[in-house]
């Protein structure tokens, strides 16, 4: 694991450079993709997940007792996956981590302007706890940085402290890690990749194209 600062975590492994092999490669089917991305979201949720509170709770065996540490039942877990892209992670999260809560969050780029355009904002009601709500966002790619920033202020308008919400991406650019990283102090970033730059309509290079259109089958 390669990490820029105590907040910023590239993940650095085998399997995930196998799969980001299949996953960049152009020639890679809808299937083979979204295996390939199934496969290293287990190891980045895995990561994001280290935040998360626990405690320890007493259970016994079929031959004695034992304390074991678990998830905080009164701590309230939030997934937050991005719309469309950001779905298959929320799959895994899900599996993972499966009495968090799923908070959508739509948005589009303006391929003009590059800013996020708000078209859903689908959530449970925040616990008054705020200190106990953590939030783990979603979004295969951090590219620009302005999708990032505007969901990270979605949920701290809403009280989560910065230091609970870790923003999760498969392939980062330089340009978004330094657009997150100087808005907020205290964010964490888990990601598999950090790329070279952005073309000039925002794409990451050498990236992978349009994440959402892969996933779903939607190129031209």
């Amino acid at each position: 694991m390669e990490v820029l600062n105590k907040n910023i975590k590239i993940l650095n492994h085998p399997i995930i450079d196998n799969n980001l092999a299949i996953i960049r490669d152009k020639n890679s089917d809808c299937e083979k993709f979204k295996n390939a991305v199934k496969r290293v979201t287990y190891m980045l949720i895995y990561e994001a997940a280290k935040n998360l509170p626990t405690i320890e709770k007493e259970i016994e065996t079929p031959l004695e007792k034992v304390k074991c540490k678990v998830f905080d039942n009164n701590a309230q877990i939030i997934i937050a996956p991005i719309l469309r892209a950001g779905m298959i992670f929320s799959e895994v999260a899900q599996e993972l981590l499966p009495f968090a809560n799923v908070h959508h969050i739509g948005m589009y780029r303006d391929e003009e302007t590059l800013e996020p355009v708000w078209y859903y904002d689908k959530r449970k009601e925040i616990k008054e706890n705020k200190e106990k709500v953590f939030t783990i966002i979603l979004d295969p790619m951090l590219a620009t940085g302005n999708s990032a920033v505007d969901a990270i202020n979605n949920f701290i308008s809403k009280g989560v402290p910065e230091k609970n919400i870790t923003f999760v991406s498969l392939i980062s650019s330089p340009e978004g890690i330094k657009k997150v990283s100087e808005s907020f102090n205290e964010i964490k970033i888990v990601t598999s990749a950090l790329d070279r730059t952005l073309n000039s309509k925002g794409y990451i290079l050498p990236g992978l194209g349009d994440a959402g259109d892969r996933i779903y089958n939607t190129l031209d």
